[in-house]
């Protein structure tokens, strides 16, 4: 059984741990992935780089930690979409949802860009299957049942559409990001089977 004073050590340890991430993240924001240390974390969160390597093996899982917190601020983001939609409204549930989508891609910071670059392509397409993972299970756990309650769902295999959706309007966008709302709106009501003259569309309702 676990006694107060366990509590205490884990949940210090957890904020320790926490503190370490934030740290990195900061550093990440403002000089990059490539320019920033273990060293450099250590010194802004102001602990040893042995109690670093207690939580991290390395600058790499401390980088993965970074990129969860990223995903989280993502579905959090995805979370307020879905709660500001209003029933019926397809063109404004589309249009917002579009919103989303372009600041996922070009919300730039310097970590942003760095994971943009050559060199982090593999990491960046970590962070992209992430986000399609998270993205499209929130939406078929909330957006999608709370349809299916009251209206046929018109696709299969509605984890999987939503996923592949999420990283092609993803790619899209890097390589086209001047292509206009309209087109993206089109492409998101089509792959869903969406009616756009019904009241309430999956994702969309």
């Amino acid at each position: 059984m676990e006694t107060a004073g366990d509590k205490a050590r884990n949940a210090a340890s957890a904020e320790r741990r926490a503190d370490i991430v934030a740290a990195a993240r900061e550093l990440y924001e403002e000089q990059g992935l490539s320019k920033t240390s273990v060293q450099d974390i250590t010194n802004r969160v102001g602990v040893t780089r042995s109690l670093f390597y207690h939580y991290f093996t390395d600058k790499e899982a401390v980088t993965s930690a970074v990129l969860d917190d990223y995903v989280a601020d993502f579905i959090e983001a995805t979370h307020y979409w879905n709660a500001q939609r209003h029933p019926g409204d397809i063109e404004s549930a589309l249009a917002s949802v579009v919103r989303l989508m372009r600041l996922g891609v070009f919300e730039h910071d310097a970590f942003r860009r760095s994971l943009a670059s050559r060199e982090n392509a593999a990491l960046y397409i970590d962070f992209v299957n992430r986000v399609a993972d998270r993205m499209a299970s929130y939406i078929v756990e909330t957006t999608v049942r709370d349809y299916g309650a009251l209206h046929e769902i018109r696709i299969e295999h509605v984890y999987e559409t939503f996923y592949v959706l999420i990283l092609g309007i993803v790619g899209y966008l890097r390589t086209h990001p001047d292509a206009s709302d309209e087109v993206l709106k089109d492409l998101i009501a089509q792959t869903l089977h969406m009616d756009r003259g019904d009241a309430s569309p999956p994702g969309g309702s």
